[in-house]
């Protein structure tokens, strides 16, 4: 059964050759010895896929009797450690962690919340509320509830509980019918029916809401963003906005958020390491591809020029290669 998170365009594939007690060993060495050997530790973990990387972690744990993540925090430090505990950690309990962590202490980190909600695939979302009820002993939902309002809580909640529709199959009579009351609920009334707007992003697939925007082009003679834009306020609107991304092109909206991470004295770490350590097996060619396009430069030598020392060398690695 193929894993709903791993996709084509990763730069991190199945270690042939792959034995975890070797590996689990060596890591063992590396955190046991003289000082950290961190050049081992970033070669192994980087090199094996998350789903290896528990195969390890489980060795490591049979024959130290602590856990892999717990020694790694010990041994290591600053945004380095934050990347390697990562790296060992399984995809949705790491997604509910950043959730978790959008949502502590003051403010919430609105653009992490809508980054993540509208990156992930409803089967993922299933997945990551799981998680985060195993962790935390709080449902995602009532989180988000408590730390958000009004159209913008709403519409979290629907991507939440991962009820948007996955059928790459299209429908251009409801893509007609989705514009047309799209249309209605905005450009062509007074005042905005948002609940519309919600239902319709929120629910449809992403072939289905391509669609939909050309359909809606069509009658209004606007963008849908401008509509949006027009219609819309405050992090609602970046919500929908950031839709509407995903739906033309999701690897676009990664690189975007990355070039906003890596842009302009200092570095937005948390975000960085996200969409590098979650899109690694997925996509991250295609975020490449992107980034180069949005910038004009790879994403190897923004990194680069951007992050020192061992944090740099792993995400590099991480990353693949120049473009």
């Amino acid at each position: 059964m193929a894993s709903i998170w791993v996709g084509k365009r990763g730069t991190i594939r199945d270690h042939s050759g792959f034995n975890p007690s070797v590996d689990a060993e060596a890591i063992r060495k590396a955190i046991r010895g003289i000082g950290t050997d961190e050049k081992t530790l970033i070669s192994i973990l980087t090199e094996r896929t998350n789903a290896q990387r528990q195969l390890i972690a489980k060795e490591y744990q049979a024959v130290c009797g602590k856990e892999l993540k717990d020694d790694l925090k010990g041994d290591l430090s600053g945004h380095f450690k934050g990347l390697m505990v990562a790296l060992v950690t399984p995809p949705a309990v790491f997604d509910a962690k950043q959730l978790k962590k959008s949502m502590k202490g003051m403010g919430t980190n609105e653009d992490a919340l809508i980054e993540i909600l509208t990156t992930r695939t409803s089967k993922q979302m299933q997945e990551i509320g799981h998680a985060y009820y195993t962790v935390y002993k709080k449902s995602l939902g009532d989180e988000i509830s408590s730390e958000t309002s009004g159209d913008f809580r709403k519409a979290l909640l629907i991507l939440a509980n991962g009820r948007r529709d996955e059928s790459l199959k299209v429908d251009e009579q409801l893509a007609k019918k989705d514009a047309q009351i799209l249309y209605n609920a905005g450009e062509k009334r007074w005042g905005t029916d948002e609940d519309a707007f919600t239902d319709i992003l929120c629910l449809r697939s992403f072939p289905q809401l391509k669609l939909t925007f050309d359909e809606y082009r069509n009658i209004s003679q606007k963008d849908i963003e401008d509509s949006i834009k027009g219609e819309l306020s405050g992090h609602f609107e970046d919500l929908l906005l950031a839709i509407v991304h995903c739906a033309r092109n999701t690897p676009a909206f990664l690189a975007e958020r990355l070039y906003q991470a890596l842009k302009g004295a200092g570095t937005d770490e948390f975000t960085l390491n996200r969409i590098m350590v979650s899109r690694s097996e997925i996509d991250l060619l295609d975020i490449r591809a992107e980034f180069k396009k949005l910038s004009g430069y790879s994403l190897y030598s923004a990194i680069k020029s951007d992050t020192s020392g061992d944090y740099e060398i792993t995400l590099l690695k991480i990353c693949g290669g120049d473009d």
